[in-house]
């Protein structure tokens, strides 16, 4: 069954949840303003320059989760989602998904950003499968680590690998995926359609020179 593989931030979203979840926290109060906006902006930077230290990262991204009760992590993620990602939501991705999905497609998120902050992001988009960074729970608390691999760069293709030997019937021969950022080359460069979306400098040079298809999902 073909595969139709779309990355998260600033490919289906107008911008990145993990961000604008850090921009939440600083908006309401829940986090240091200076310090945590200097930290987040500064990831970020380094997330596009393709220098980030994802262990280093994630440290600094999952320690709300842990100095928070989960009951209102939840209650502050239902408002997240509908203050900062409902408005970034495009009405061509939407289309796009649609058409994979009347195409009998198999729809499937990979996202490095964590999935308490992806999970409800990606059912808006009626996507039921989410390859996403996993924080570890431990007696219904998050300890701060993650589970396996994270998601993101070369450990994209691994833990896409993981899924295709869990779902039988999937394999990159006639796959699809959509990205904006140089970080996903590794994957781009594994499946059969590979697709840039309102891409980065570096991804926009590396899809020019491998003939690879160049689109926008942002509304005009």
């Amino acid at each position: 069954m073909t595969l139709a593989i779309f990355d998260l931030d600033n490919t289906l979203l107008a911008g990145d949840s993990d961000y604008l979840w850090g921009r939440f926290l600083v908006d309401r109060g829940i986090v240091d303003r200076e310090g945590y906006e200097t930290a987040n902006a500064r990831f970020y930077e380094e997330y596009k320059s393709g220098t980030l230290d994802i262990g280093e990262f994630l440290e600094f991204a999952l320690r709300p989760l842990v100095e928070n009760e989960p009951e209102q992590l939840l209650r502050w993620r239902q408002a997240f989602v509908e203050e900062k990602i409902l408005p970034i939501i495009q009405p061509p991705a939407l289309a796009l998904v649609d058409q994979h999905r009347s195409s009998g497609h198999t729809l499937l998120v990979i996202t490095a950003t964590n999935r308490f902050v992806t999970e409800p992001i990606v059912q808006l988009y009626g996507i039921e499968n989410l390859i996403a960074t996993e924080p570890e729970i431990r007696a219904g608390r998050y300890t701060g680590k993650i589970e396996g691999v994270p998601s993101f760069r070369e450990g994209k293709v691994h833990r896409l690998s993981d899924w295709m030997d869990e779902n039988e019937g999937h394999d990159l021969e006639d796959a699809w995926f959509y990205s904006d950022s140089h970080n996903d080359i590794p994957l781009l460069s594994q499946v059969a359609h590979p697709v840039a979306v309102d891409p980065d400098p570096t991804l926009r040079r590396t899809a020019e020179e491998r003939d690879w298809p160049i689109v926008s999902l942002r509304q005009v």
